[in-house]
């Protein structure tokens, strides 16, 4: 409460009130459904969902609503309730592989087995404000049908064109799905942290703090110099095992974005020069996340590659530490709120400080006034 004297509880709840008026904004106009948010302002509630570790596009369209379009917000509130959820079952691991495709493009081979897939994108637009949307709405668009079907099992680039020669990294591909792997929601993070639990903290990371550390690694702070190896978005079906039945079921889709980047080894004692890996993977479709998230990935492998450590991305602790949103959001807007018992000490402490300083300046003054009115006595 901000005052403690009567009143105070009254301003806050018109605060309250205040604010969901501001929220509603000007009645002539219709006001926004959370059908809407879900539908029209896909890329909002993608970005909420993945950092309030919680898929549900409904719920996140709603926090974009509450949060009057404010996206940490909506990712605190999605968070907050996420807490409030039990967790009945554990998810096998999702087949990315096996993914019913929308968009899949390559950066370092223009021949695909399948095909490069545009899908729904920005690259390709002029970036120009396009006015009609704000006079007359949005003309109804339909996307025409490709003359062939996707292959239904599209390869992996890296895997089919570059691990064949024995040029890439392997990646460990464990065959018991029931091999333990960290869990950033319930255990304390320890460091130094197994990449299972890196990526963890990178796929809930805030977008613009991951963002801003895989621009650092190309812009010379780690030893890094990556190609897309292969993006690719679409829908994926999620299973569970019940241990009453003892087989998998699905129990529905979800739409992720996966990226593979290629990074150039030097190599080492022993192992050969060759192609490492980053990896990133985020629900929705948000590829810039994406794609930072393997750049950050692949560079807090440093150490496990005997590279030194030249930039912050290459930190685990710092880029583990800092990445969370929800927690800056918290420790760094809570010094707006009432500090005035802690203000106060520090007043009193500065006022101490400055008549200790004045004190020893006026002795000093003083000392050397004396001793300016003794010298010429000395030296009669």
């Amino acid at each position: 409460m901000y005052v403690a004297v009567k009143g105070g509880e009254r301003a806050i709840n018109n605060a309250h009130r205040l604010l969901a008026e501001k929220r509603r904004g000007d009645r002539d106009v219709a006001e926004i459904e959370t059908s809407q948010i879900e539908q029209q302002l896909s890329l909002s509630v993608t970005r909420v969902m993945a950092e309030g570790s919680l898929y549900d596009r409904d719920l996140a369209a709603l926090a974009i609503k509450q949060g009057r379009g404010d996206l940490i917000e909506a990712i605190f509130l999605m968070r907050a309730y996420r807490t409030t959820l039990p967790r009945f079952a554990f998810s096998k691991p999702v087949k990315t592989a096996e993914m019913d495709i929308a968009r899949r493009i390559s950066a370092t081979f223009k021949d695909l087995p399948g095909g490069q897939i545009l899908g729904p994108t920005f690259d390709y637009t002029h970036r120009l404000l396009d006015f009609t949307l704000m006079a007359n709405g949005e003309e109804p668009a339909t996307a025409h049908t490709a003359d062939h079907p996707v292959d239904e099992t599209m390869p992996r680039v890296l895997d089919d064109l570059l691990n064949y020669e024995g040029l890439i990294q392997d990646e460990p591909n464990p065959t018991n799905d029931d091999a333990p792997v960290a869990d950033l929601t319930r255990e304390p993070v320890k460091f130094p942290a197994d990449r299972d639990l890196r990526l963890q903290n990178l796929a809930r990371g805030d977008e613009g703090f991951v963002l801003a550390l895989g621009y650092s690694t190309q812009r010379g702070y780690a030893n890094s110099h990556a190609f897309v190896g292969e993006i690719r978005y679409g829908s994926v079906a999620v299973e569970i095992e019940p241990e009453e039945l003892g087989f998998a079921i699905d129990i529905g889709d979800i739409e992720l974005t996966e990226c593979e980047t290629v990074n150039k080894f030097k190599g080492s004692k022993t192992k050969l020069p060759q192609f490492t890996r980053g990896y990133g993977l985020v629900f929705g479709q948000n590829e810039r996340k994406a794609i930072s998230m393997a750049l950050v990935d692949r560079a807090m492998r440093a150490r496990e590659m005997g590279e030194q450590v030249m930039g912050p991305a290459q930190d685990e602790e710092f880029v583990m530490e800092h990445s969370d949103n929800v927690q800056a959001t918290g420790f760094v807007e809570h010094i707006k709120l009432p500090h005035y018992v802690d203000f106060q000490g520090e007043l009193e402490l500065v006022r101490r400080m400055r008549a200790e300083v004045l004190e020893r300046l006026a002795k000093a003054d003083a000392a050397d006034t004396k001793n300016a009115r003794s010298q010429p006595e000395a030296a009669e």
